[in-house]
């Protein structure tokens, strides 16, 4: 499986505090790979770091071949990397397709007048259609959480970063919100996905890797990485509920 991202001895600390520190990790083309690890591991800095909007202190960022270390967070987007974001943010105000007008056309460089049919199939695909015309302030966490994926696909995305798009759901609407992760990795789209919900992680990425101070401690097969006494003792008995 050829790389679409790596990064390269990626390294960042906030003061004295180690978020980063030498990491090395590749994601392959349409591989789904997912992201553990407790609170203040750097999980979401490193989203930050692959993304743009934190440059690391040492190290490389490696998108389809080329060092985009330096590159813009939109240069990034255009490229084929979008993101969602743990709490959804949504223009409120605006509708539900107007929000995916948004993030295609500028999101995805792409002319307003070419994105509508896109913009009607993402509707469907995430389970909004119904919903198109209503305003994105009024809708449910779940819906949120759908129209936050829609809007990163909006982009055309090779690499679709997920920042625990479950958290908050109940397990119906998890296991309709893993249903489409998995829709959207057939489609060719590769995935990083960091998740505290692991048994959702478990039933759709292919290798998890265990962030904790900084440092990858475990990576392999999900449900073997998950059972190792260390993941455990960091995760205070995650595992076992897993």
């Amino acid at each position: 499986m050829a790389p679409i991202l790596t990064l390269e001895k990626i390294s960042k600390r906030f003061g004295a505090v180690v978020v980063a520190n030498g990491i090395d990790l590749t994601l392959g083309q349409g591989e789904a790979l997912g992201i553990i690890g407790p609170n203040g591991a750097g999980k979401t800095t490193l989203f930050g770091m692959i993304t743009g909007t934190i440059t690391p202190d040492a190290g490389r960022v490696v998108y389809d071949g080329r060092d985009i270390s330096r590159d813009k967070p939109e240069h990034r987007c255009r490229v084929g990397i979008a993101r969602s974001f743990q709490i959804p943010q949504p223009f409120g105000g605006m509708t539900v397709f107007e929000n995916l007008v948004v993030a295609a056309a500028f999101g995805g460089g792409q002319r307003e007048s070419d994105v509508y049919a896109r913009c009607a199939e993402l509707l469907e695909q995430c389970g909004l259609a119904d919903k198109a015309n209503r305003r994105a302030g009024s809708l449910t966490l779940l819906d949120r959480k759908r129209l936050e994926l829609a809007r990163a696909l909006a982009t055309k995305p090779r690499v679709l970063l997920l920042d625990e798009v479950a958290g908050g759901l109940i397990e119906h609407e998890t296991a309709a919100l893993v249903d489409l992760v998995k829709q959207v990795r057939a489609t060719g789209v590769s995935i990083v996905w960091i998740e505290h919900i692991v048994h959702a992680l478990i039933a759709a990425v292919d290798r998890l890797v265990v962030l904790h101070g900084g440092a990858l401690i475990a990576e392999g097969n999900p449900a073997e990485v998950i059972r190792r006494p260390q993941v455990a003792e960091i995760y205070m008995g995650i595992a076992a509920d897993a």
